[in-house]
């Protein structure tokens, strides 16, 4: 079932055009990857999606309803994890809840269950200062998935400033979480072997305007790419990549 498409999305500002003629789809429970040169417009598809900006054309659906230029259906989780220093855990990622209305008590209770499944559980009372890069994007990814409506989530590139080791942990528990949560992805990132080892389907974005220049699928399940780097259909998958990236 399709969980979120954009239909030929065009967005310009101050008469250039910015992006141009996008049309994507995100599956459930898909994790699918936006890969492509700083300046060819993700962010600017992002800002579209999450109801942020609205396009000068197109359309963003969501579970079929039509949701473009309306904030507040799509969670959107920038590349820093933007946790408040003043505030504890807890009512950092309980936020969400607090902005729709919802008292700082059941804010709190509604949260708390959701700390051990994303391996939280003791930091409820710490001040963000206190926890490690690897635990604060785990808290900004809980209080992303709190912000969601629909069960779509919207990364730019969260894993970008954590080092070599702790993104290999990370990438294996967001992968697993997004199975128990029943949670749908879509991720920008520069980084290729990142991508590929990440995502159901990679659409590579080139050009000025942006546009969808490929579509890559990576036809190996997502629970079975533990040394998937070290293969020859990482390697032919990686080659396809750059190949599109040199030709843009």
């Amino acid at each position: 079932m399709e969980a979120l498409s954009t239909q030929h999305i065009t967005k310009s500002f101050s008469g250039r055009v910015i992006i141009e003629d996008i049309s994507i789809r995100l599956m459930e429970n898909e994790l699918v990857s936006l890969l492509g040169v700083s300046g060819s417009g993700k962010t600017t598809l992002f800002n579209v999606i999450s109801g942020i900006l609205q396009p000068d054309s197109g359309q963003v659906l969501l579970r079929g309803e039509d949701v473009t230029g309306h904030p507040g259906k799509i969670s959107y989780m920038l590349q820093k994890d933007l946790l408040l220093e003043h505030m504890k855990v807890i009512d950092n990622v309980s936020l969400p809840l607090r902005l729709n209305g919802i008292s700082k008590k059941e804010a709190r209770m509604r949260t708390g269950p959701l700390f051990e499944e994303f391996g939280l559980e003791g930091t409820q009372e710490l001040y963000p200062a206190a926890m490690s890069g690897g635990m604060r994007q785990r808290a900004a990814l809980l209080r992303t998935y709190l912000g969601s409506q629909g069960g779509v989530a919207l990364l730019d590139e969260p894993f970008s400033a954590l080092d070599t080791i702790t993104k290999g942990q990370i990438y294996t528990w967001y992968l697993d979480i997004m199975e128990k949560i029943d949670l749908s992805t879509i991720f920008i990132t520069h980084d290729i072997d990142e991508a590929i080892l990440l995502s159901n389907r990679i659409y590579i974005m080139t050009g000025s305007p942006g546009q969808i220049k490929d579509e890559i699928v990576i036809d190996r399940p997502r629970n079975d790419r533990k040394e998937f780097n070290l293969t020859e259909d990482f390697l032919s998958c990686k080659r396809k990549v750059l190949k599109t990236l040199e030709n843009r």
